[in-house]
């Protein structure tokens, strides 16, 4: 890894300006609601996806979330564990910790942020059948329809798992396995968050936070541990 700082890493400033544009593009515009509309009939005032289908949660959401946990454990082993656990499998240390790290904190910021940012799901949202007026992130309730209580919704958190899959990057100085962990990252991020967006659990904008939220943090948590750049390995 070079000498530079984290304030001269490309990299970082390049998602901030992304999240910048995201958080931007949904603000002024409509986009979300323009997705959303595409998942619920308002005929039958229901959603594409049935949230309480016990099929559904098992293969989109407790799923998932155990094999999170079954990946976070098998690295926090792997890391605490004997020297002769990684060199069979030539796993990087540092690169274990990176991915215990980012996979504890993606979540704990997501739920952070799920508490002061006070935006409602959209099944709660009047247009849907919900009692909540729609707000956008930066803009704040009418006067005279302010809820009673405090929105929970952004970022999403439920997908905040599967992208801080993202934190294996390092665990392997290998190209192959470098394209394999953006593809389970993103993959498994994208499996839980459009379940929820089907369900009325998420607009698209919270997903997308997420995503680059997890990016932020790898990239963080990288400088942190002193590990070449995600985007520095060999073939």
């Amino acid at each position: 890894m070079s000498g530079r700082g984290l304030w001269s890493d490309r990299g970082f400033w390049i998602t901030l300006l992304l999240l910048a544009g995201v958080t931007s593009l949904f603000e002024f515009t409509n986009l979300d609601l323009a997705l959303q509309d595409l998942f619920y009939n308002f005929e039958t005032r229901r959603w594409v996806v049935d949230a309480t289908d016990p099929l559904g949660r098992a293969i989109f959401y407790n799923g998932p979330k155990a094999l999170v946990w079954i990946i976070a454990l098998g690295a926090l082993t792997l890391a605490a564990g004997p020297a002769r656990w990684r060199d069979k499998f030539r796993l990087n240390r540092r690169g274990l910790w990176l991915a215990v790290l980012v996979i504890a904190t993606v979540p704990a910021l997501a739920g952070l942020g799920k508490t002061y940012t006070n935006v409602f799901c959209p099944s709660k949202v009047q247009r849907y059948g919900g009692d909540v007026v729609y707000v956008k992130l930066c803009e704040p309730f009418p006067a005279d329809d302010r809820p009673e209580r405090k929105g929970d919704c952004f970022p999403a958190g439920h997908a905040s798992g599967g992208f801080a899959l993202l934190g294996l990057l390092a665990v392997r100085a290998s190209r192959r396995w470098r394209h394999g962990t953006i593809a389970l990252a993103m993959g498994l991020g994208w499996w839980m968050g459009l379940y929820q967006m089907l369900k009325g659990a998420h607009f698209l904008s919270h997903t997308l936070t997420t995503m680059l939220l997890a990016w932020l943090v790898v990239l963080l948590w990288r400088r942190a541990l002193r590990l070449p750049s995600p985007t520095e390995s060999s073939g």
